[in-house]
């Protein structure tokens, strides 16, 4: 039965599911229904949750408590993230593994058509239905689907005997996702399969599951991913173990999650602003009641006596009042929005008391990996550095921000660099994530606790976690927030998407909006790629030759 035939069939429903780890809760009662033929993408940060939800919905994790429902009459494909592909298999092997529910239907009908000839009236009927789902799951174009599928994700003419372990790594990623999509299911679960691909097997991939007639859910990091396939997003929040569901796309979210900010802002302003009104009310019926009593007794005989003793308690049950509703308020704040990131810049370099460009790189040679001839910033300059893995991206932004002393030739930059490192290296993994943040500022690190915290991107229950145990994605947001908590006249991005959540994303492009440094980016992200303005370099075999600036 064909996955366009049957997908009106389908149904993947979740039902107050809760999995743990343990005592690591993960998901907490989610609740969530995908439609047939919906396109997903599931987002959030690392470590939220996204990989087990999706292995729940291909059968690998059970759920602790709660409901799953996923029925695919037309089968269902799952690509982890992480590959099982063993080093003793073929390529064959691995194709086979992918087929093996065409592959049981296969034998089946062979098994069949043997008997064909003596077949029994109920025999004939079995074998009619086999062959229509056989040739409804396209078993008879399977092998031209892996022809297609590899060559569209860079891998043509990939001989079927050739040992899996002889692969490289984005090979073996490439071959894993070609078998996948070639089994051609009605529900495809995909876990980052955009990893490993170049922008030309992305756009090959794009186009084949807009193409899908069953069910897609994938997640990813890659913005334009999202854009162009998507129609339904689904975020998994981490702090809440639960998952949020939006409509209309990644456009759509965006749009939801502006609203969503707006709002919180709004209610806090309104929360800041009655919270301050009651307290000058209580304020001021406090003083009115002090002036009241200050009369003394005579304020209370003769003919005044009824109308004073009527003021004084009008003005007590206001004070009362203001002091009830200021506590209530008290009580249950809405909590601050987080600051909008924000990169600065002291701007020493070009200006007219040190005139000159930003940065300057004059022969520089580092073994094989970088040779720059002339590269020159302006002190307000952009630049995207882009090439192939191994040409030099990281070894030339590690000269930039002195971290890698050239074998020979000159390099001149700012005394204030920021460098984003696209690996993440932790020299102290007990050390907390405050202490890491506050690491060479003066006083204690409790000081830059509020200064942290007012940035987002970590819980004050976070504060106290050992770098160690934090996934990579949280380990680079510590870097980030030092970044934008410190002035630098040269900013150095290396692939500054990798493990964020696009929202996160989001946010630290419209931050590099407003930046009046010289910035250099090194990023394989399609979406900032399209939208930079600024400066192009490509890197040909760790070489440079130009000058950058105009």
């Amino acid at each position: 039965m064909s996955a366009r035939a049957t997908s009106a069939h389908s149904q993947l429903t979740l039902t107050d599911v809760t999995k743990r780890y343990g005592e690591h809760v993960v998901l907490d009662r989610v609740s969530l229904t995908v439609r047939p033929g919906e396109k997903v993408g599931v987002i959030g940060d690392n470590g939220s949750g996204k990989s087990t939800l999706v292995r729940l919905m291909a059968g690998l994790d059970t759920p602790c408590d709660g409901e799953l429902t996923v029925e695919a009459p037309g089968g269902t494909g799952y690509l982890a993230q992480r590959l099982p592909l063993t080093a003793g298999g073929t390529v064959r092997d691995v194709l086979d593994r992918a087929f093996g529910d065409l592959r049981h239907v296969e034998v089946r009908l062979r098994a069949a058509e043997a008997v064909l000839g003596s077949a029994t009236p109920q025999q004939l009927e079995d074998y009619g239905a086999l062959l229509t789902e056989f040739e409804g799951r396209g078993g008879y174009t399977a092998d031209a689907r892996v022809d297609a599928a590899l060559h569209g994700l860079g891998l043509p003419g990939l001989d079927r005997e050739r040992a899996v372990r002889t692969l490289s790594g984005g090979e073996r990623s490439r071959l894993a996702l070609a078998a996948t999509l070639a089994a051609s299911p009605e529900l495809l679960l995909l876990d980052e399969p955009t990893n490993d691909l170049d922008t030309r097997a992305v756009e090959w991939l794009e186009s084949h599951v807009l193409e899908h007639p069953g069910t897609v859910v994938v997640i990813t990091h890659d913005r334009m991913f999202l854009e162009s396939v998507t129609s339904t997003i689904i975020e998994v929040d981490q702090d809440i173990r639960a998952v949020r569901r939006y409509g209309d796309g990644y456009a759509g979210y965006l749009r939801a999650k502006a609203a969503a900010r707006a709002r919180w802002e709004r209610e806090y302003a309104e929360w800041l602003a009655e919270t301050e009104r009651q307290a000058r009310l209580a304020e001021t019926a406090g003083v009115m009641l002090a002036s009241v009593s200050r009369k003394g007794p005579a304020a209370f005989s003769g003919a005044g006596a009824h109308r004073s003793r009527s003021s004084s308690t009008a003005t007590s049950r206001k004070a009362r009042n203001a002091h009830e509703r200021l506590r209530r308020l008290r009580e249950n704040p809405v909590p601050r929005p987080s600051d909008p990131l924000s990169f600065t810049a002291r701007i020493t370099a070009g200006t007219a008391d040190t005139p000159g460009p930003c940065a300057e790189l004059t022969d520089v040679v580092v073994d094989h990996r970088l040779h720059v001839d002339s590269l020159t910033l302006g002190p307000a300059e952009r630049l995207l550095v882009t090439g192939r893995n191994g040409a030099g991206k990281s070894t030339l932004m590690r000269v930039l921000s002195g971290e890698l002393l050239p074998d020979s030739g000159t390099v001149s930059t700012p005394e204030s660099v920021g460098h984003l490192r696209q690996d993440v290296v932790v020299e102290q993994p007990r050390r907390t994530v405050l202490a890491s943040f506050a690491a060479g500022r003066p006083g204690h690190p409790q000081e830059h606790a509020e200064e942290l915290l007012a940035l987002g991107l970590f819980r004050p229950e976070d504060l106290r976690m050992p770098v160690g145990t934090l996934s990579v994605g949280q380990q680079r947001r510590i870097e980030l927030a030092r970044l934008v908590t410190r002035p630098a006249d040269l900013l150095l991005l290396d692939e500054p998407t990798n493990h964020f959540s696009p929202l996160l994303v989001e946010e630290l492009e419209q931050a590099l909006d407003g930046y009046g440094g010289a910035l250099v980016v090194v990023t394989h992200d399609r979406r900032m790629r399209r939208t930079f303005t600024g400066t192009r370099l490509e890197l040909r075999r760790g070489a440079v030759s130009g000058t950058a600036g105009a």
